[in-house]
Parts: structure tokens; C-alpha cells; sequence
């Protein structure tokens, strides 16, 4: 089994709380995690852009990933949201077999 935690950005804590839920309800991830207080600076359409962020980190199984991709492009307010992941290398084996739980129960 592969492991993923996804990284996705939004502007406002609502948002964030919002992709939060309706991805635990979908069984899409296990747990989600709200960073605070992260400043983004990036180009967009040719400007330089700076903006306060929450970046959301989203604990998944490499079965589960494509539809949660679909399902955050689906709902969040970004024309581009960042939805990047990255493989679970290692991890504790009881927190892993929880993930796995979680979105296939």
C-alpha cells in the first residue's frame, strides 16, 4: 500500500475547514491538517503576488488520490489550486494501517 500526503493552499480558514470535511466525509483522507500564518509569494498572470494562506496537508492512499484531486478541483475557489503530494516513505505502521482504515471503511 502507498501512502500520500497532498499539499493544497487556500486563501481564507473557512475554505480550508470546508475541503477538510468534504474530503473525511467522502473517505477521500484520513486527517487534514491547517497550517496558519503561511505567506505565500508567487506569479500569477505576470504579477508578482503576495498573499496570507493556509496550506492544507492532507493524509491519503495512493487508491484514493485521483478522486480526491478531482474533488478539490471540484470545490476550491483557486482557478489553479496547488495540489501537489508527495510519498509517504516511511511512517509509523499503526498510524499508516489507520490511514488505510479510515478511507476504505
Amino acid at each position: 500500500m502507498m501512502y500520500y500526503i497532498f499539499i493544497v493552499t487556500v486563501n481564507k480558514l473557512e475554505d480550508g475547514k470546508k475541503i477538510a470535511k468534504i474530503l473525511i466525509e467522502n473517505k477521500l483522507a484520513a486527517c487534514v491538517n491547517i497550517i496558519q500564518n503561511v505567506i505565500s509569494i508567487y506569479e500569477w498572470k505576470g504579477k508578482i503576488e503576495e498573499d496570507n494562506e493556509y496550506i492544507l496537508l492532507i493524509k491519503t492512499t495512493e487508491e484514493k488520490s485521483d478522486a480526491l484531486i478531482q474533488k478539490i478541483q471540484e470545490i476550491h475557489s483557486y482557478e489553479t489550486p496547488e495540489i501537489i503530494a508527495f510519498k509517504i516513505e516511511k511512517g509509523s505502521k499503526n498510524y499508516l494501517n489507520w490511514i488505510d482504515d479510515v478511507v476504505n471503511n
